[in-house]
């Protein structure tokens, strides 16, 4: 996490699709302590909701012995979701292409892409078991 952060809320989650609905609950109290616009909640809940759901689908490998810590940080002209997950990892800079031909079909593929083009900045870890996602105010 950059610095100038404060971490104003955190969760501890097991590696299980209910735990999407904990996730959406914290993106709305988030967004209102921090003081979001309406149209910008989507992005936000999109983005954040699709990295928790790689942290159980890939990271974890839906393996509910493992856990996903969520963390919320504010600044004073924006504010990031860090998502980890207990697995080994993955090389962030050799994805697919969603939108290339050959991809444009298939049914998933598009998380990161979507996290990207949603947020302000999208930054993981060395070993790729960790993201933070960045939004303006």
């Amino acid at each position: 996490m950059k610095e100038g952060f404060n971490i104003i809320e955190a969760l501890t989650l097991p590696t299980d699709f209910q735990s999407l609905v904990d996730v959406e609950n914290l993106v709305e109290k988030v967004c209102q302590i921090v003081g979001i616009q309406e149209d910008a909640f989507g992005n936000v809940l999109i983005a954040v909701t699709e990295a928790v759901n790689n942290a159980i689908c890939h990271g974890n490998n839906e393996n509910n012995a493992l856990l996903i810590e969520v963390a919320v940080a504010d600044s004073i002209n924006s504010f990031c979701f860090k998502i980890k997950d207990q697995g080994k990892g993955f090389d962030y800079n050799n994805l697919p292409d969603p939108t290339a031909p050959e991809n444009i079909l298939k049914e998933n593929g598009r998380g990161i892409f979507l996290m990207r083009n949603l947020s302000d900045e999208v930054i993981f870890n060395e070993a790729g078991n960790e993201v933070v996602i960045y939004f303006s105010k």
